[in-house]
């Protein structure tokens, strides 16, 4: 038995600690994720709690698994493990059943899983959570409940700590494609003879009032009599998709000028804010300074925004706006706005806008590539 419990404790203290932890280096991405599960089930009206559930989620993870793997108020640990595993193991059931969102995004942008994955994996670790909450009598502290009450509040507000630090700044470890030292075009070329996506496609007749589905093989090109009415196609299987496969930048007036961008021979900064109207006007009035600056010292600037052309139009005052999708700029920085440089298209320098660089040691920076 202790064998066991020594087993099921590693186990399951490892892959909350280790969920817990990657949500926290990347707190906003477990935020956008919240917010894509939230309009899935149409309950978007709990977008704005997404912030504080992405803060308890992660830091209950962590603490769960720091408490039931250390043996520091292992009870507690093992009532918290359990109840998340009876929570969202029937939870992630009912989403690979019906795939609202296709990644789960409990590893956050570390590992990725589909929804069917992290429903076998809450499977497995149901059982170890389990048998420690069956075998939680012969628990027992072994540094004093005072003490193990201290260290456990410790770890909790250095957590808390890390997770302010990453949301203030951008996240310690980059999972995400658009990573410093990144060359994007390379990360958007789609190799020879790589599958692409197949579809099943019907097509719907109708003859004599009655409606029929018909595939490729089987609709009747050679009977008159039925009458088109429409098609649908469905995904059979996912073809390659290359890492960075949605970036555009297109100018008010409607130029793509991603290319340009891309493989422009100076450096280029590039102020990213993802929604004007949500940032900090603050912030957004330090970063149109710093665009004006550009302007006056020969270096290229452009604002990549997803708000509407109203909103850009009230901000533009002779500075240079793109149109991105909003998921590609979410994916780009996790800050609104934030910054980055790019160098032939290679990315060398990336901030938030608590820490871009000052002025001249930014122009430096941006001399010295």
């Amino acid at each position: 038995m202790k064998i066991l419990r020594i087993i099921s404790r590693i186990i399951t203290g490892i892959v909350f600690i280790f969920s817990g932890t990657v949500k926290a280096i990347d707190p906003m991405g477990t935020v956008y994720k919240l917010q894509d599960y939230f309009h899935a089930f149409n309950l978007d009206f709990l977008s704005s709690l997404s912030l504080v559930a992405a803060i308890v989620l992660c830091t209950s993870e962590f603490i769960g698994g720091f408490s039931v793997l250390f043996n520091i108020r292992q009870k507690a640990g093992v009532w918290i493990v359990l109840i998340m595993m009876i929570i969202f193991t029937p939870l992630t059931f009912v989403l690979a059943l019906t795939n609202p969102v296709s990644d789960c995004g409990c590893f956050g942008d570390a590992i990725h899983l589909t929804n069917w994955q992290t429903f076998f994996k809450n499977i497995v670790i149901i059982i170890p959570a389990s048998y420690l909450f069956v075998t939680r009598k012969y628990i027992k502290p072994h540094q004093g409940i005072t003490r193990e009450w201290a260290i456990l509040s410790i770890i909790t507000v250095m957590f808390l700590a890390f997770i302010a630090y990453n949301l203030r700044y951008l996240p310690v470890v980059d999972f995400l494609p658009y990573k410093t030292g990144t060359h994007i075009p390379d990360k958007m070329i789609i190799p020879e003879g790589a599958p692409p996506d197949r579809y099943e496609t019907t097509f719907i007749y109708e003859k004599n009032g009655e409606r029929e589905e018909f595939t490729l093989d089987n609709y009747p090109f050679d009977d008159t009599t039925w009458k088109f009415v429409d098609q649908k196609s469905v995904l059979i299987s996912k073809g390659y998709e290359p890492a960075i496969h949605d970036l555009t930048m297109v100018t008010p007036e409607g130029t793509d000028l991603t290319n340009k961008i891309l493989s422009s021979e100076m450096p280029v900064l590039l102020m990213i804010s993802r929604k004007l109207e949500e940032a900090d006007p603050e912030y957004l009035m330090e970063g149109f300074d710093l665009g004006k600056w550009c302007g006056e010292n020969s270096i290229e600037f452009y604002i990549l925004t997803a708000s509407g052309a109203d909103q850009a139009a009230r901000h533009r005052n002779g500075l240079n706006f793109c149109f991105t999708d909003e998921i590609t700029l979410k994916t780009m920085v996790r800050s609104n706005p934030g910054y980055m440089i790019l160098e032939k298209g290679t990315i060398t320098g990336k901030w938030s806008w608590a820490n871009v660089p000052e002025k001249e040691a930014l122009q430096k920076i941006i001399t010295t590539q």
